[in-house]
């Protein structure tokens, strides 16, 4: 059994063939989660900074840093763009649907007021916050913001959230000396964040409910 492993370990790729493959598979993906919100990029960014962590490049984690930044902000961008032609076209789009459909209305009403008082900054929180860059960017489009404007709002979100998650990753590759076991802590981690927000609001509902049926 251990010479098994020990084979596998020998016909793992080299570093540089893992890069060429790893770096443009990063951002394919996570531009393709920034525009179909259903996959987790956070957690893709967390574990491909573990990778890097365990790597002997220095520039490793530069690269990765560069490239989800790079892919969050093509995105983010492009389902923007998408999501301005339904709110010009007057039966709509598909994008923009789908936006709708994934913003709660009483976070749609936060994300407004926090837009009407902070401007385009609030963008760099709606990144960093699970699930709040859907409501923020609709926020965005009903208010009519430019795509130039939100562009530039964009950037600095982009690049706060791709350091945030590699943090992440670097924290699991740190504690983990093997890298599988760093991109396990990782995802978990990652996954822990994502979906915390969305249990204490059930929770708080729930509870909220039980304690105003008991007392009216």
């Amino acid at each position: 059994m251990i010479q098994e492993i020990q084979q596998v370990v020998r016909d793992l790729p080299t570093e540089s063939t893992q890069q060429a493959v790893g770096y443009p598979t990063l951002f394919a993906l996570v531009a393709l989660g920034s525009l179909v919100p259903v996959v987790p990029t956070g957690a893709l960014v967390s574990s491909a900074a573990v990778v890097a962590f365990h790597q002997t490049s220095p520039l490793t984690l530069l690269f990765v840093f560069l490239t989800a930044s790079a892919a969050a902000f093509l995105g983010d961008v492009c389902l923007y763009w998408l999501g301005q032609r339904g709110v010009r076209s007057k039966n709509g789009s598909k994008w923009l649907e789908a936006i709708t459909r994934r913003a709660a209305p009483e976070r749609l009403a936060q994300a407004q007021e926090k837009l009407a008082e902070h401007g385009g900054t609030v963008l760099v929180l709606s990144r960093l916050v699970p699930a709040g860059r859907i409501p923020v960017m609709l926020a965005c489009l009903l208010g009519r913001m430019p795509l130039r404007q939100f562009a530039r709002g964009d950037v600095p979100a982009c690049l706060a959230w791709a350091a945030t998650y590699q943090l992440i990753g670097i924290l699991g590759g740190s504690l983990f000396p093997e890298p599988w076991q760093g991109v396990v802590a990782a995802v978990a981690l990652t996954l822990l964040i994502s979906g915390a927000p969305a249990v204490w609001r059930r929770l708080r509902s729930r509870f909220g409910h039980g304690t105003g049926d008991a007392t009216g």
